[in-house]
């Protein structure tokens, strides 16, 4: 087999969060496979100040500096095909333009639905919103401040939208895109995006963890204290199940003062905030359910495939990608999203019912070993990087 050099770019959060994880593991998988793995990464912890910040929101909109550097890396590793993970603010759409200057072709992962809402997740004021889907201009969302609360901030990221659709930079400068979800693809699809380079590739665990079994007894929940996240659903369905089931809740965020405040009037909720990724997986093996109420679309939650792999049942919003990951008595269980009461309904079916759970688990973990192993996604990356170099001769 051909051996690949493949040039990864990559924009990293001030927060460490999934995306940076995805990178790791898939630069990872493709060097144990023996392809040439470079990383070019910029790190948003390089902006400071107002200044800083001013020069930022504009430089998203197309930037000298991070088309530069690209070009540069180009020019001295010469590889096959560029994988832009994220390119947001710091190297911004003008990278699009020095691959194809060098002659490389392009593929970016779709982490969120940047490219089609101004705060990347199509939700605002504790609900889900599409006011911007599909608009030559998303002014909903300046007009509502959707990025970072400030419409000031959010004016750059709508600019740059509208900008590379009347320029089509979209549709001109990227061979491939991959959706995490096919529910993503149609909203990314629906959005302009261009549905003929719109491939559908899931993230994956690897290595894959032993099975759990439950024996903790409790529910857990994994993720960022955020309304986004739907942490006061969680918390209000507590008040009803806290003498049941005792819930454990890992991560930190804008919403830890009420969860701190919860678990210390309520003892069967304990708050761990930060830990690490070894102690997730040993909570997941030992977790009856895995809670995961989230309010909003969702790109491709990273502990939902991960509880799967240790056999984990999960217990979903019925909203986005959660849908699609999940279904209902068969790898999880579904609720409405923002129902307190249906989310204690479904907490509790799944105790009065131990036989139901236990094939819910084996399922889980089929599902993990059906579509979420290394191989299944090495697979389906390097049949992606093929038909996008052919696409990018012809």
């Amino acid at each position: 087999m051909t051996r690949l050099k493949l040039l990864l770019v990559h924009n990293r959060y001030q927060q460490a969060g999934g995306e940076d994880a995805v990178v790791r593991a898939e630069q990872t998988l493709l060097h144990e496979r023996g392809h040439q793995v470079a990383v070019l990464e910029a790190d948003n912890t390089e902006i400071s100040g107002a200044l800083g910040q001013l020069k930022t929101g504009v430089g998203a909109i197309y930037s000298w500096r991070g088309k530069r550097r690209v070009a540069v890396e180009l020019a001295r590793f010469h590889p096959d095909v560029m994988h832009v993970h994220n390119f947001f603010p710091l190297f911004s759409p003008s990278i699009y333009s020095a691959a194809r200057e060098a002659g490389v072709a392009v593929v970016q992962t779709l982490h969120n639905y940047r490219l089609a809402c101004p705060n990347a997740l199509f939700f605002r004021d504790g609900h889900v919103c599409e006011d911007c889907l599909g608009v030559a201009f998303p002014l909903p969302g300046v007009i509502h401040a959707c990025y970072r609360g400030s419409r000031l901030a959010t004016a750059p990221v709508a600019m740059m939208l509208a900008v590379h659709r009347a320029m089509g930079t979209w549709r001109e400068g990227v061979n491939a895109y991959i959706a995490l979800t096919e529910f993503s693809r149609q909203k990314l699809v629906a959005s302009g995006l261009p549905a003929d380079r719109m491939f559908v590739k899931p993230n994956f665990v690897h290595p894959a963890p032993p099975v759990g079994n439950g024996e903790g007894g409790y529910a857990l929940f994994v993720g960022r204290v955020s309304e986004q996240k739907g942490v006061r659903t969680l918390l209000a369905a507590w008040k009803q199940l806290a003498a049941e089931v005792p819930l454990k809740i890992v991560g930190d965020g804008p919403l830890a003062n009420l969860v701190k405040s919860a678990a210390d009037n309520t003892p069967a909720i304990e708050w761990l905030g930060q830990v690490s990724h070894e102690r997730v997986v040993e909570l997941m093996q030992r977790a009856a359910l895995l809670i995961f109420p989230s309010m909003s679309y969702e790109g491709f939650p990273m502990s939902v495939v991960e509880a799967f792999a240790v056999g984990l049942p999960v217990v979903a919003s019925n909203l986005g990608a959660m849908s699609a990951l999940v279904q209902h008595r068969q790898t999880g269980l579904h609720f409405r999203p923002g129902d307190v009461d249906d989310l204690v309904t479904q907490v509790r079916w799944a105790r009065s019912h131990p036989a139901e759970i236990q094939e819910i688990r084996r399922a889980a973990r089929r599902e993990f070993e059906a579509k979420y192993t290394a191989d299944r996604n090495y697979d389906m990356l390097l049949n992606i990087y093929r038909t996008t170099m052919q696409r990018a001769r012809a």
